[in-house]
C-alpha cells in the first residue's frame, strides 16, 4: 500500500542521514528493528524501486525470472571460465549480467537461488565411476542372482574381503568421562604399524569370521581359503566365495602358497564369484566391515594382541537382504547414470 511504501521511504531517508540508530528509526516510525534492517538490506541488494515495493518478499516479484534462473543453473553446472578452479558467486553474478537484461545481480540473490536448487559449485564429491557397459551389468546381475538363491548347506555362499587397521597408541593416559565433562584424549599418538583383517560373512548362517594378519600377501589369502574349506565348511561340497577382483584373490595364490596337489584339493571345493570392477559395494561383507568399524575399530588400538582379542566380540548385523541391495542400486549408480 502507499502508506507502507511511504514508511519504507522514510526509513531509507533517516538511514541515509546516518544520524540515527536502527532502534531510533524504529521508535520514530513505529516499526520493528527487523523491519528497518530488512528495508536497508533490500535497498542494497535490489535498489530503491524494489526496496519501496517490499523487495523480494512473498507476494513481490522475483528479481530473476524463470529464464534467468535456468541460465544461472546452466552456468553453475558448466565448466568454470579459464583461470578459475570453480564458479564463485561473484563470477556467476558477473556472467549472468552479461547474459541477461539485468543491470546488476547481487551475490546474495545468486546464493539464494543456488540454495533453492541445491547447487553447490564449491563442492566436489570423489567417486570412482565404473564403466557401465554390458560386462558390468552382467557381473552385477550374476552377483545379485547368487544372493537371491535359498540357503544350501552343501553349496554355501560366503562373502569375503579385506580391511586395513592402523595400530595407534596413546602418548598420554586418556582422561575418562565425568558427569558434565566428556572424555579427553591427547591429539598426539604413536604409530605402531598396520594390520590386515580378512573378513568372511555368511548371511544365511548369520556367521562372520575375522582373521587378523600382520601382512597382506597372497599366501595369507591362500591360508584363509584353506581354513574356509577345512575348518569352517568341512561338510560342504562347494563353497561359493563372493569377493572383488584383487590381484591376490586368484587361484594362482594357492599354487604359490601350497604344493600343487594341496592347491588342487582346496580349489576343487571353491567357486570364485567376482563383483564388477569399482563395485565392491555389491559385496555384502562391506556392510559387516562397516559395522565392525563402528562398533569396535573406530578408536585407538595400540597393539596386535588387542586387535586380535577385540575384533571377535563385535555383534553381527547379518540382516542384509537382496531387496536392500537392489533398492540401493539407483542411489549408488546415480553418478554413473546421470
Amino acid at each position: 500500500t502507499s502508506a507502507r511504501k511511504l514508511k519504507r521511504a522514510n526509513i531509507l531517508l533517516m538511514a541515509d542521514q546516518r544520524q540515527h540508530t536502527d532502534q531510533q528509526i524504529a521508535d520514530a516510525l513505529s516499526a520493528g528493528t527487523s523491519t528497518i534492517y530488512r528495508v536497508k538490506k533490500q535497498f542494497v541488494e535490489y535498489g530503491l524501486e524494489l526496496a519501496l515495493a517490499e523487495g523480494n518478499q512473498a507476494g513481490g516479484s522475483r528479481l530473476l525470472n524463470a529464464a534467468d534462473e535456468a541460465k544461472l543453473v546452466a552456468l553453475a553446472c558448466s565448466k568454470p571460465p579459464e583461470g578459475s578452479a570453480r564458479w564463485t558467486l561473484t563470477l556467476l553474478s558477473e556472467r549472468l549480467v552479461a547474459l541477461t537484461d539485468l543491470e546488476s545481480i547481487s551475490i546474495e540473490t545468486i546464493r539464494r537461488r543456488l540454495k533453492e536448487k541445491e547447487i553447490k559449485p564449491w563442492q566436489k564429491k570423489m567417486w570412482c565411476l565404473p564403466k557401465l557397459d554390458g560386462e558390468f551389468i552382467a557381473q552385477m546381475e550374476h552377483v545379485l542372482d547368487l544372493y537371491a538363491e535359498p540357503a544350501d548347506d552343501k553349496r554355501p555362499i560366503v562373502n569375503f574381503d579385506e580391511a586395513m587397521k592402523q595400530l595407534v597408541a596413546d602418548t598420554r593416559e586418556p582422561v575418562p568421562m565425568k558427569p558434565g565433562q566428556p572424555a579427553r584424549q591427547d591429539y598426539e599418538y604413536c604409530r605402531k604399524g598396520v594390520a590386515n583383517l580378512f573378513v568372511f560373512f555368511d548371511r544365511h548362517r548369520g556367521w562372520r569370521k575375522v582373521k587378523p594378519t600382520l601382512q597382506k600377501r597372497s599366501v595369507d589369502f591362500a591360508e584363509c581359503m584353506r581354513n574356509l574349506v577345512d575348518t569352517h565348511y568341512p561338510e560342504a561340497d562347494v563353497i561359493r566365495v563372493v569377493m572383488d577382483n584383487l590381484s591376490t584373490h586368484k587361484a594362482v595364490s594357492l599354487y604359490k602358497a601350497f604344493p600343487a596337489g594341496e592347491a588342487r584339493r582346496i580349489l576343487r571345493r571353491l567357486e570364485f564369484h567376482y563383483t564388477p570392477k569399482h563395485a565392491s559395494w555389491l559385496n555384502m561383507v562391506e556392510i559387516e566391515i562397516g559395522n565392525m568399524n563402528q562398533q569396535c575399530l573406530d578408536r585407538r588400538i595400540p597393539d596386535w594382541e588387542t586387535l586380535k582379542r577385540e575384533s571377535v566380540f563385535v555383534k553381527i548385523v547379518g540382516t542384509t537382504k537382496l531387496l536392500t541391495m537392489r533398492s540401493a542400486l539407483p542411489r549408488l549408480l546415480g553418478p554413473v547414470l546421470g
